[in-house]
């Protein structure tokens, strides 16, 4: 159970120049369970909270030296709306127009000085259930992008994504004079799989075959599944011999052993084309030359790699 209470333990910032009333709230958010840290400035205030690991409350007073609560609360604001920090402003101010300016520069609430304890639990826990709220959503928001990009089946890029990734990576080519190499790969003999011991056995065949994969590309590679058990790997910033190790060790990831499947050992080996460019090309131009070496490896005997010949390159259409 440590493990839960450690979870539900929450960050606080407390941003106030008069020593007196931090150690007062400090005090007391610390005997609710509050985890507290306290700046005495707006300048540091602003810093603390531009962390990535910031508190995501904040208790910050109206007047500080360097910039005041409501600059801090718009300054947080101007940077986007993730990761949301929920700010309280701390004053002794009531009149309408201050409570409007305040509200109107970023904060989510107002508390008065002097504190009323109670009040100030309520203001909290309505803040934390906010906070909850957007996190809630925004983990749906991030498992509905996912389910949009990935195939279904290998959880590797689904084919719109992988050629809007191909697109993206040809024009940072272009712009960086940089080479950037694909591969396609294809199962070997994949319907005698299905055919002899099953489509659900086929479908762990694919699945364990990308993770075989995924582990041994680089962090800005990318895998996608093309179609069927046809798969494409993306090299950015690479030279042909590079290309070419990179593709040979996807091949031997693949067959370094049997997959087990339905109870059954299956063995499994892939055919790669791979083709580099340094030049602008279109995705169909650079995945055909790759497409054309594939052909070539399976035409050599299988489980093997061939390097595209050369790339046609048509000239773009103006955009």
């Amino acid at each position: 159970m440590r493990g839960a209470a450690e979870h539900l333990i929450v960050r606080i910032l407390i941003a106030d120049d008069d020593a007196v009333s931090r150690l007062i709230l400090s005090r007391t958010l610390q005997t609710w369970g509050y985890s507290v840290e306290q700046v005495d400035n707006g300048d540091d205030a602003y810093e603390e909270l531009m962390k990535p690991d910031a508190p995501t409350l904040a208790i910050v007073d109206w007047m500080m030296p360097g910039m005041d609560g409501p600059e801090v609360c718009a300054a947080i604001r101007a940077e986007g709306p993730e990761p949301y920090r929920y700010m309280i402003l701390l004053t002794a101010r009531t009149e309408t127009e201050d409570l409007v300016h305040g509200l109107s520069s970023g904060a989510d609430d107002f508390l008065s000085k002097p504190f009323n304890q109670e009040e100030l639990k309520a203001r909290l826990r309505a803040g934390q259930r906010i906070l909850n709220l957007q996190s809630q959503l925004i983990e749906a928001r991030e498992a509905l992008r996912y389910q949009a990009t990935r195939d279904a089946l290998t959880g590797v890029l689904n084919r719109a994504t992988l050629m809007q990734k191909l697109r993206e990576e040809l024009d940072r080519t272009d712009r960086n004079d940089r080479n950037l190499g694909v591969a396609i790969f294809d199962l070997d003999h994949f319907k005698s799989i299905n055919d002899t011991f099953g489509h659900l056995a086929g479908d762990e065949v694919l699945r364990e075959v990308t993770r075989r994969v995924g582990g041994v590309l680089r962090h800005y590679d990318a895998v996608g599944r093309y179609g069927g058990e046809e798969f494409v790997c993306i090299f950015p910033d690479t030279t042909a011999d590079g290309l070419f190790s990179a593709a040979e060790r996807v091949r031997k990831v693949i067959a370094k052993g049997p997959v087990m499947a339905d109870g059954a050992l299956i063995p499994v080996t892939a055919s790669l084309g791979v083709a580099i460019t340094a030049d602008p090309c279109e995705p169909e131009s650079l995945l055909g030359a790759a497409d054309a070496a594939l052909y070539r490896a399976k035409e050599s005997g299988r489980n093997r790699v061939e390097l595209a010949f050369e790339v046609a390159v048509p000239l773009r259409k103006a955009s």
